[in-house]
């Protein structure tokens, strides 16, 4: 931490100051993550501290911290004495994952759709529509933007902090993986109708209806990860 967050953070209260702190470890933790998986950042690159501290203009401990946790998503691989790596991308560990994806993402369907309110359900009948219209338009922008609003919805909706954590635990290295290869694999009218599938029955409060839909999504997830082989 540079001398100029600890002299902000001294300022307050022990709770401000254990605010701010998380803050900046959750901002280098998004930037850094999202160079990640936008490949700007290359599997197998090392990289340096003192360079990501000097690039985001964020201090060293949020940093530290921030790479800790990339570390536990195995997005990095800490190598002792030696740095930290970006890891690879390895289609192997991407179906393993998937394996546990299809039983979380299920649960967290069916529990948005179980526990969303009126306001939110209006919200994913807005985005099944948004959805089906980047399906029909074909635009793979659109889509990925819907896709990011899609499932920070629906980990709000299901209101478990677990599972919540369980899934932003997958979704770097998911995304990732999608990133790197959705312009040569993706089906995309068949992915986003899929994805507006599950955004409806959640919308419709059907439980059931929702984890079958989630299920239907990760089958052809499965599809599109092993036609990357």
């Amino acid at each position: 931490m540079n001398k100029d967050t600890e002299s902000v953070l001294d300022n307050g209260p022990p709770r401000a100051r254990k605010i701010d702190s998380v803050t900046l470890t959750d901002r280098a933790y998004e930037m850094i993550e999202a160079r990640i998986v936008a490949l700007d950042l290359e599997p197998g690159q090392v990289l340096s501290e003192s360079q990501l501290v000097e690039e985001l203009g964020i201090g060293r401990t949020p940093v530290r911290e921030a790479l800790q946790r990339l570390a536990a998503e195995g997005l990095v691989v800490v190598m002792p004495r030696r740095g930290v790596m970006v890891s690879e991308i390895n289609i192997a560990k991407q179906l393993q994952l998937l394996e546990l994806r299809r039983e979380v993402e299920r649960l967290c369907a069916c529990k948005a759709a179980l526990r969303s309110t009126e306001a939110e359900r209006a919200f994913f009948a807005e985005l099944a529509a948004r959805l089906a219209a980047s399906a029909e338009a074909r635009d793979y922008d659109a889509f990925m933007q819907l896709d990011l609003e899609f499932n920070r919805a629906v980990l709000a909706a299901c209101r478990n902090e677990f599972i919540e954590r369980s899934m932003r635990r997958m979704q770097g290295l998911s995304r990732r993986f999608w990133f790197q290869n959705y312009r040569v694999a993706l089906d995309l009218e068949r992915c986003a109708n899929l994805h507006s599938g599950v955004a409806q029955k959640i919308a419709e409060g059907d439980e059931a209806g929702a984890g079958t839909a989630s299920d239907r999504l990760i089958d052809y997830i499965y599809e599109f990860t092993r036609a990357t082989l």
